[in-house]
Formats: structure tokens, sequence, C-alpha cells
């Protein structure tokens, strides 16, 4: 019997904190199969010690000395693309910059605590340790400035042409996502005209990063993206986000509405807010009314949410492992029978706007990958 093992996952810490580069490395030594090879103070140091110690995961502090985050990762996509997991401070500024990076390529983010540092990346542990594990096994390509199949927005003024259209009051589209899942959602929405029905998400996000990601997805597409209030209305041409980490959202049923509703409750598979939750309260109050699909993530949260979802008589769609970044949560979907459809990224926005009420279950037979 061979005692061959496996080679560990060789990470890299870059962070120009001495503090920060010493508590990362020693949460990250606590896995068996992860192995911090070497540490970096600055992207210079860095560069070097990437090119001696060949690793398969960078994690990367967002503002260092020297040459900033963002330049380093441009190069590092263009010259040597690797999984790179971003390490941010709970900043406004961090917040935007950390969004940039997931577009210019990293695959994740940690955030950087800014009180009891050593306490609170402790309390995290577990957390940073799947983000490195989630981050080896992805495949990273280098990446021209406009990603391709990206769509082009429509305006808000264009509904542009040939849409399928349909009573948007009756429609809720109900969208989950977490690893991967910033960029992955920003080109569904791209694809979505300006009168499409009313659009609620959960994405795994910290708190202070939720507003910023509304606030980019409102420039960059043609719907008015918002983070979601207690009491919103759920109308057509909005997208309402879940706020990270301090709630979760539910679809609840305001009379003749649908409207948005917030609680601090419980986490649920470990995540505040859950996609499991807002499914769940979508397959309740909206049933068949909703449209769903389940995006790139590591994880199962959402499976059984998607699959209530299908059994209420929503149409239920999940990401393809081909173009999804983490094939974890629609993966458990698709392996649950949650799903009607398995689809590539690049046409999940027209699924949501067909008509599915007119249509045959695709799923009967185990789903339609069309």
């Amino acid at each position: 019997m061979s005692t061959t093992q496996a080679r560990p996952i060789r990470v890299i810490v870059v962070d120009d904190s001495a503090l920060i580069r010493k508590l990362l490395a020693r949460i990250l030594d606590q896995a068996p199969d992860i192995e911090v090879v070497e540490t970096a103070a600055d992207p210079y140091d860095a560069r070097e010690k990437i090119k001696q110690h060949d690793p398969d995961v960078l994690t990367l502090d967002v503002e260092m000395p020297k040459m900033d985050g963002i330049t380093f990762l441009r190069n590092l996509m263009r010259l040597r693309p690797m999984p790179v997991v971003m390490v941010s401070s709970l900043t406004e500024a961090g917040a935007d910059v950390t969004l940039q990076a997931l577009e210019i390529g990293a695959v994740d983010f940690v955030t950087k605590p800014g009180v009891d540092v050593s306490h609170a990346l402790e309390a995290y542990s577990g957390t940073l340790i799947d983000k490195i594990r989630a981050a080896s096994g992805i495949r990273i390509q280098a990446r021209s400035s406009t990603p391709a199949g990206t769509a082009t927005p429509a305006t808000r003024t264009n509904a542009g042409g040939g849409t399928r259209r349909f009573r948007t009051t009756d429609r809720v589209i109900a969208l989950g996502a977490s690893t991967g899942g910033v960029e992955a959602l920003k080109e569904v929405l791209m694809g979505l005209p300006p009168d499409s029905p009313g659009i609620v998400i959960t994405q795994h996000i910290p708190a202070g990063f939720s507003q910023a990601f509304a606030e980019r997805m409102n420039r960059s597409t043609a719907l008015r993206v918002k983070q979601a209030e207690d009491g919103d209305v759920i109308m057509p041409g909005h997208v309402f986000i879940a706020p990270g980490t301090d709630y979760h959202l539910r679809v609840d049923r305001d009379g003749a509405r649908y409207i948005c509703r917030l609680d601090d409750q419980n986490a649920v598979n470990r995540h505040r807010p859950s996609v499991d939750v807002l499914f769940e309260s979508a397959a309740q109050s909206s049933g068949s009314n909703t449209v769903a699909a389940l995006l790139t993530g590591m994880g199962d949260d959402g499976a059984r949410g998607l699959l209530a979802l299908r059994e209420a008589g929503a149409h239920t769609i999940a990401q393809d492992e081909a173009t999804s970044l983490v094939w974890g949560m629609p993966g458990a979907a698709v392996k649950a029978d949650a799903a009607v459809q398995v689809l590539p990224l690049g046409k999940i926005a027209q699924a949501l706007l067909e008509d599915h009420h007119n249509k045959a279950d695709a799923g009967a037979n185990g789903g339609d990958t069309s």
C-alpha cells in the first residue's frame, strides 16, 4: 500500500504588518494540509519569493508601501496568474479597493480586524482556512480588462429589444452566491433590462462591504440597486442586496405586494445573511411566482432553499461547474435535484426573464442544461 501523502497547499502571506503576517501564518499552520512557505512585507519582496517558492495561493494586503496591492495584483494576473485571497480593512475605502481587486482577478477576501486583532483573527480562523482551501482548487488564467462573456448593460431608459414581457409585479427574482459571486452577480445583473421583476440577493459578504457592493452594482447596471432595508417594497427594476454579516434578508407578503424583511436571528450554515433563509422565505411568500438562481460559492448554503423553491413550483437554476469559480453551493443544489436548469453563467440572465409558467418543468427528467 502506498504511503504517499498529498502535497500541502503552499501559501505566501503578503502584508506590511509584521503582526498580521505572524497571525495569518499561525492560523494557517494549524491546518495539516496548508503550509506557509514564506511571508513578505511588500510587493517587491513578494515578487522574489513567488519566483523562489512557486506558491499555490497568495494572501495579499490591499494597502502596502512601495506598491499598492491593486497595482501588484494587476501585474500578477498578467504575468503569473495565481489564486489570490485579499486581506482588507473594514473601511469604505477598503471595501471599494477589495471589490476592484475581485474585478481584476482575486478569488476571495477576508477582512482585517481593526480592534483586538489577535482575538478577532483567531475567531475566524476556520473561515480563513476554508477560503485558502477553496482558492487552491481554482485555476486562474490571465485576464483581459473585459472578461469574456460579460454582458453589456442595458440602459435605464431602454428595456432592450427582444426581452419577453410578463407581469413583473407578480414576479420575484431571488439570487444567492458566495465565493466568486460578486463578479458573477455583476454579470447576471448587467444582462437584465431596467423593467425586470424585483430582485432580492443574498451574497456572503461582510457588513462593511455590502453597501459598497450595492453602490458598485447600481453604477454598473441598468437596474436600481440598493442595500435592503426592512420594509422595502420589492418593485420591478429594483435590486435589494442583503446587508452583510448582521442581518438575514427574507421575502414577505404584504397584501398584493412583496416586501423585504430583515432580522438578526442566528447564523444558518455558518452564514448571516444565509441564502437558505432568503430562498425558503421566497418559497413561502412568493412560491411559484419566484425565479431563483444559485451561483458560485463554497459550501452548500442555498441548496436546501432552492429545493424548497422548486417544490413550491418556482423555476430554479444552478450555475454550471464549468463557469463557477467554486462549484460548492450550486453543485450541492444539483446533487439534491433542486435545480430545474443547470446553466453557464452567460445564459442565466435570459433564463431569469423567460416565462417559465408556460413551460413544462424541464427538470422532471433530471434538469435541463440548455
